[in-house]
Formats: C-alpha cells, sequence, structure tokens
C-alpha cells in the first residue's frame, strides 16, 4: 500500500483546504483510540485464533497489553508522524516481530519454547527448516513475524482507524510527551515478559543468534525509515477492484502456507505472500483505493483468524466447554469489531443528512460575487482560530 497524505478540511467557499486540528478536541475523544488500540493489538495477537480460552482473555488484556499494544501504537505514530503510509508500517511491524520473537521472549532460537502447551507436536515440523548455524527454524519465523505484521500490529491499527473520521484516520493522536509515555510502556511489558524465566523456559539465546537479530530489527527499521515511502505517487488512471477481492486475496494467503511442508511449504509460503503484497502495493496506485479496500484485508485477516480458532487448540489445556466459549466469543468480537468499523466507514455516510442544495441560480449569483475579507488568505489566516 503507498503512502497517504496527510488528510485536510474544507474551509471556505474559495475550497480552500487547511489542517485539521487534532488538539483542539477534548482529551477523552484523542485517547480513545489511543486505549483501544492498546487492549486490540494483544487480542488479536493472542486471542483471534483461539490461542487462548474465555477466561484467560482478561490476563492477556492486563499482562501482554502493554507490550503488544504499546508496540502497535508506537509503530502508528511513527508512521502518522513522518507523514508515511502502509508500507512504513508493514517494515516496522515486521522489525517488531523480529525483536519479539528474537530478543524479547526468543522464542525465534528456543527449541522447547512450546513443548509444554498443546503446539509440542509441531517442533518436528519446525525442525525440519533449520538454519544452519542460527539454529532457528524458518518455518516458525514466517508464522511468528507474519502474524504479528498482520494480526498484532496491521489489523488493529487497520480497525481503529476505520472508525475514525476522514480528518482524524492518517493523523497522529499523541504528542511527545505521550509518545514517552507509551515508550515506557512498551519497555516495561517487554522486559517482564523477558525476566519471567518460565516463559522463556530458562532459555538464552547465544550471541550469534541475538547479534542476527538485533541487525536484522536495525535493518528493517532503518528501512522503514527511507523517505521514499514520505513521497506521494502519482496514481495510475485504472479502474480499483472491489475491496472484496482484497479480501478474497488475504484469504488465500492463509490457505497457501500450509499446502506443503519443510523447506518447500516456506517457499510457497513466501511466494505466496510476496505476490498477494506486490498485487496490493500495485491495486493501492491506482485512483479509487480508500479506506475500505484497507479495512477488506484487515477484516479478511481477522475473520480467517477467528474462522480457524474453531479448529485448534488454546495453548493451555481447557475443558471443551471453556474452549468452544472461547471460540464462540472470537467470534462474536470480531464480528462487533468489522460490523462496527464497515457502518462507521461505509454505511454510516449513507443515512447521514445531506446538505442542502442551493441550486444552479444561487451558485451562479455566488460566482459573481467578488470575495471579501473571509475568502482572501489573511482572512482565512484569522478564521483558522475558530
Amino acid at each position: 500500500m503507498t503512502a497517504e497524505p496527510h488528510p485536510t478540511a474544507t474551509d471556505g467557499p474559495a475550497n480552500t483546504r487547511r489542517p485539521v486540528a487534532a488538539a483542539r478536541l477534548p482529551l477523552r475523544r484523542r485517547l480513545l483510540p489511543v486505549l483501544a488500540l492498546l487492549l486490540l493489538a494483544p487480542w488479536a495477537a493472542e486471542c483471534s485464533w483461539g490461542g487462548f480460552a474465555i477466561d484467560d482473555f482478561l490476563p492477556v488484556l492486563i499482562f501482554l497489553g502493554p507490550m503488544y499494544g504499546g508496540a502497535a501504537i508506537l509503530v502508528r505514530e511513527t508512521a502518522r508522524h513522518l507523514g508515511a503510509g502502509w508500507p512504513t508500517i508493514v517494515l516496522l511491524a515486521a522489525a517488531f516481530g523480529v525483536l519479539q520473537a528474537g530478543l524479547v521472549d526468543q522464542s525465534l532460537f528456543n527449541p522447547d519454547f512450546l513443548d509444554d502447551t498443546q503446539y509440542a507436536d509441531t517442533r518436528a515440523a519446525a525442525e525440519a527448516t533449520l538454519v544452519p548455524g542460527l539454529e532457528f527454524s524458518l518455518r516458525q519465523a514466517f508464522d511468528y513475524v507474519g502474524n504479528h505484521i498482520v494480526l498484532t500490529i496491521c489489523a488493529p491499527i487497520v480497525v481503529v482507524e476505520s472508525f475514525l473520521g476522514a480528518d482524524r484516520r492518517l493523523r497522529p493522536w499523541l504528542g511527545r510527551p505521550g509518545l514517552v509515555v507509551i515508550g515506557v510502556i512498551y519497555l516495561l511489558g517487554s522486559l517482564l515478559i523477558f525476566s519471567d524465566s518460565s516463559g522463556r523456559k530458562d532459555f538464552l539465546a547465544s550471541p550469534l543468534q541475538l547479534t542476527f537479530a538485533t541487525v536484522l530489527v536495525l535493518v528493517l527499521v532503518a528501512t522503514a525509515l527511507l523517505p521514499r515511502w514520505r513521497r506521494p505517487r502519482p496514481r495510475r488512471v485504472r479502474r480499483v477492484p472491489h475491496p472484496l477481492w482484497v479480501g478474497l486475496l488475504v484469504v488465500l494467503v492463509r490457505f497457501g502456507t500450509d499446502l506443503t511442508p519443510g523447506w518447500a511449504g516456506v517457499a510457497v509460503a513466501l511466494a505466496f505472500a510476496a505476490a498477494v503484497g506486490a498485487l496490493i502495493v500495485y491495486w493501492s496506485s491506482r485512483n479509487g483505493w480508500g479506506q475500505r479496500h484497507v479495512l477488506a484485508a484487515g477484516s479478511a485477516s481477522l475473520l480467517t483468524a477467528a474462522a480457524f480458532a474453531y479448529l485448534v487448540p488454546p495453548y493451555s489445556p481447557a475443558s471443551p466447554a471453556a474452549a468452544l466459549a472461547g471460540d464462540v466469543a472470537v467470534t462474536v468480537v470480531t464480528l462487533a469489531l468489522i460490523g462496527g468499523a464497515w457502518w462507521r466507514l461505509v454505511l454510516r455516510p449513507l443515512f447521514a443528512s445531506p446538505q442542502p442544495d442551493a441550486g444552479p441560480a444561487l451558485r451562479r449569483h455566488q460566482s459573481r460575487v467578488p470575495p471579501g475579507p473571509a475568502d482572501t488568505a489573511q482572512g482565512r489566516r484569522a478564521g483558522d482560530t475558530r
């Protein structure tokens, strides 16, 4: 997806455009999307695909919210403060995925990480794609980092931004003090997970593994911050596909990742992801591409995760009733979030009261009236204080 310019609001009869001052909003309205993303990111990362039973939802939000939610907010705010778009968000999300799996919980390098869970039987499949020297599974790396990109970071940002109006969707929510607070929250949350030796199984990655993960994180961050992602690109005058096709492509990626095991399966999964990503980037450069298409991609990832929740067990053994209750709760929450986002983005404007048309006679009269003080540049600057 290409970078989006900051939205502006039309003010005045001369179709003058000026930035919308988000700081004028009440504090509650400014912080509401921040709190929503802080809670939605951990839920999407660990609960939306069936990783936990329903009675574990609240502990997940409490203990993992600072880390996952803090990361999602920092990624989103960094991109929006820079005036960048989805390429920067995706690259920063990938950097977070490597940071999380390689340095924080070190699940990427720990062969025993899933041994005490219901996914212990996946160890043999993971060891079939071990990278020599670094001793990590490329299959697990694709799953761990890919899920962090899609579910932890991108899908929550898409959903929360779709609830907002066009004047706030692509604008920063926090200033420097707020970013410092979120940064501290993220750091403390990550230290809490790292210090939990039972979660890491008393495992520490080797210096070579830590160096590899650190260098990869720095490369991804540096790439995400390149100025090219902040340059507006000309739109191609071609027909944009219906948002449904974008969502179906995302679903195909999920089904295409498990076609075959081993190195061949990883190659197929990477090829699927790269091809679909390139096609979405190409489509996003056309006229007519908008938030509906972005929401379709995010909706598809969450809906697919919710559908597979019925087929996978939670990490810890749970009674069939608790597991089913969790899966049903995931379905209800997912449908409520996506339905609300589509209503706010697509359906609600259709029911809004249209402005009365002044009629062609009045428009012709206004076109003959010379501009007054309110229409001049000086008048518009004075009017910005309203």
